[in-house]
């Protein structure tokens, strides 16, 4: 297997889901900010350009951040972190989910069509004027994980995927624009133990 890697945080929730399982791969790297992800030959591989991308040995590629850690959680020896049985696996990925449609998604695009704005308005469909809204939406649902966050991690006692997306989501955002309310206090000190794990380094 080999990893297509690139900076962002995309590729750095990958990074560290292999820090946190052990997982050593070869990486290429994909100069993002030259486009290169966005011409031949990376879009023959992978048509919508984005990163990072596995490749399997059989010449499969894997896009996506959560399918590609999903893959990588089963097919290597280890304690999962998407969860050992139906339960836990189901509300990891519920969590995933409240946390891309409500935190990532807004959060990324209200970079994008603002800071990011020189890199992406040739590339993708920005919508300036929707940058000062999406950046409210993301605060809004970590404002709504903040109320509901009652133990050490996501999933309350378990270190999970989820932890790890909202991190290093979290940490993009701080700095571009985006920085923590410090009313927040309990996301703050899960983020402070976040930051202190080795693989936060990835």
């Amino acid at each position: 297997m080999k990893l297509y890697n690139s900076i962002g945080p995309n590729p750095r929730v990958v990074r560290m889901f292999m820090a946190e399982r052990g997982i050593t791969l070869p990486l290429e790297e994909v100069d993002l900010r030259g486009g290169e992800n966005r011409r031949e030959p990376y879009l023959a591989k992978n048509p919508f350009g984005q990163m990072p991308m596995l490749e399997l040995d059989d010449g499969t590629r894997i896009t996506e951040i959560v399918p590609i850690c999903e893959y990588l959680d089963e097919v290597t020896p280890g304690a999962s972190l998407i969860g050992a049985d139906a339960r836990q696996r189901a509300e990891t990925r519920m969590w995933m989910r409240r946390i891309d449609l409500h935190i990532l998604e807004p959060l990324a695009n209200g970079f994008r069509f603002a800071e990011g704005l020189k890199l992406f308005q040739n590339r993708i469909r920005v919508l300036p004027e929707a940058a000062a809204g999406l950046k409210l939406v993301a605060q809004d649902g970590i404002g709504r994980v903040e109320r509901l966050l009652e133990g050490r991690f996501i999933c309350g006692d378990r270190f999970t995927l989820a932890d790890i997306l909202l991190f290093v989501f979290l940490d993009f955002g701080s700095g571009v624009g985006q920085p923590l309310n410090p009313e927040n206090t309990r996301i703050a000190a899960w983020f402070a133990a976040m930051q202190a794990r080795p693989s936060a380094k990835a």
